[in-house]
């Protein structure tokens, strides 16, 4: 693999589809997902269960994609904005009353035989609360 781009299209393509089972076919069965301000989640079930649960507090429309590929293709980015609305309070956060919000954000992504090994996600966490407070 030399690009990783048309793999990270198809991961931010269900993103925004609000298709889960796309993005897990995107997946290494091992994917490691780093989350903003929160612990490393190791495999597709683990990936999944945060995808509900942020599906169920959040509603999510990325635009201004810009993807990146490393030479090799075995590294990959993205540069995007984050248009959301809160939906249901998620623990620890202010309460949701359906605000919305505007984020600038970024995915770094490690692949390996095509699949993505490593997401690593990106936003500003004191922005969000601003925002949504």
């Amino acid at each position: 693999m030399t690009d990783a781009t048309p793999i990270l299209r198809r991961y931010f393509d269900a993103f925004n589809a609000g298709d889960v089972d796309a993005m897990l076919a995107e997946l290494s069965d091992d994917v490691a997902h780093h989350v903003n301000e929160g612990k490393v989640r190791h495999g597709k079930a683990a990936f999944a269960e945060f995808c509900a649960h942020m599906n169920r507090c959040y509603r999510e429309n990325l635009t201004d994609i810009v993807l990146f590929s490393a030479e090799g293709g075995n590294r990959g980015a993205a540069e995007f904005t984050v248009n959301g609305t809160y939906l249901a309070t998620d623990s620890g956060l202010p309460e949701a009353k359906g605000q919305t919000y505007v984020l600038p954000g970024a995915s770094l992504m490690s692949l390996k035989d095509g699949k993505i090994t490593r997401v690593t996600t990106y936003y500003n966490l004191a922005d969000w609360l601003r925002q949504v407070s």
